[in-house]
């Protein structure tokens, strides 16, 4: 558990934005133009981070290559937002849904219903990771806003001690967790008590990624402003680690598989476009290919059975440029 008597306030996401302090006192229009202001700088911090984001999803890919992971750890909104960049990757590139894994604290019922209690247990997602038989192939990313969650820095740890490699996304500047703090006083009108900086490794990560929002609009509610950086920073974590896997022809979706109305719509228009055919033929040939758009771009354009296009793709790595060229 951690210690509620520790003091936060020197953290930039536990600060109180002065631009907000009569938001009670405001009409909805005011309100809104108020958060508006706020959320247009979260692009343009996020940009100050590409630098570091470059680092580290060129190591996930790396990982990849050789088989290893991309796993994301976080309590609360961060957790979540973890766990919904995971659940749309094998949705949108085919990738095995363990490729790409998103951990929570209290485990699925977390992403509907709080369970705030459980990030202050550092050890809380160690049973997972070690039935994930983690290797030096594998990237842990953990998710903390807030930056001192316990349960990120105990997967941290762990996955580091496994040998793999790791970053964490916050939206506080590392360097002051490694300062000392003060204790609040326990007794009111007491003298709050001096903390000596904590251990230099228990901050240790391979890639940090900081994106330093600032205040929110309603104190301490990281939801707001941090959510978004992080689901920016997310966003571009995976889609640049599965283009640069092949995952995609151009900016066309060729690693989907059409499982329902709408991707099958997408798959089909697709086919049409490339390889200029009518919606009919574009069904026949999305059949013959088990419903995968980039088999049966293979098998149409190079005149292979669907096992000989599947060998010629893995010969290329997964990507289709060095075989087709570019895309219509």
């Amino acid at each position: 558990m951690s210690d509620p008597s520790l003091d936060r306030s020197q953290l930039e996401t536990e600060k109180r934005l002065a631009s907000a302090a009569a938001i009670d006192a405001l009409s909805v229009a005011q309100t809104l133009q108020l958060m508006n202001t706020q959320d247009i700088e979260v692009p343009r911090i996020v940009r100050t981070a590409l630098p570091a984001l470059t680092k580290l999803i060129e190591r996930i890919i790396a990982g990849m290559r050789e088989g290893g992971r991309l796993i994301y750890v976080g309590a609360g909104t961060s957790g979540r937002l973890g766990v919904l960049d995971a659940s749309e990757c094998p949705p949108t590139f085919f990738t095995d849904p363990t490729d790409v894994v998103g951990v929570i604290a209290g485990g699925d019922k977390a992403l509907r219903r709080s369970a705030e209690g459980k990030e202050d247990d550092p050890t809380g997602s160690h049973l997972t990771l070690t039935n994930m038989q983690l290797t030096e192939h594998d990237t842990l990313v953990g998710i903390a806003a807030g930056g001192t969650t316990p349960f990120v820095w105990g997967a941290i740890e762990f996955a580091r001690n496994k040998g793999a490699a790791t970053g964490i996304i916050t939206c506080v500047k590392l360097s002051t967790l490694r300062k000392p703090i003060q204790r609040a006083p326990l007794v009111p009108g007491n003298a709050p008590v001096d903390l000596p900086a904590p251990p230099e490794e228990q901050f240790r990560v391979d890639h940090p990624i900081e994106l330093i929002v600032g205040p929110e609009v309603v104190t301490g509610s990281t939801r707001l402003k941090a959510g978004t950086a992080t689901k920016l920073a997310l966003n571009m974590i995976t889609t640049t680690t599965m283009v640069q896997l092949g995952k995609t022809w151009g900016n066309l979706m060729v690693d989907v598989r059409a499982t329902n109305d709408k991707l099958t719509d997408r798959a089909q228009r697709i086919l049409m476009q490339q390889l200029g055919i009518d919606r009919e033929a574009a069904g026949e040939l999305l059949d013959q290919a088990d419903g995968r758009v980039k088999l049966a771009l293979v098998m149409h354009r190079k005149n292979l059975d669907a096992e000989a296009a599947e060998a010629l793709i893995d010969e290329h790595g997964g990507k289709l440029r060095p075989i087709l060229g570019s895309p219509k």
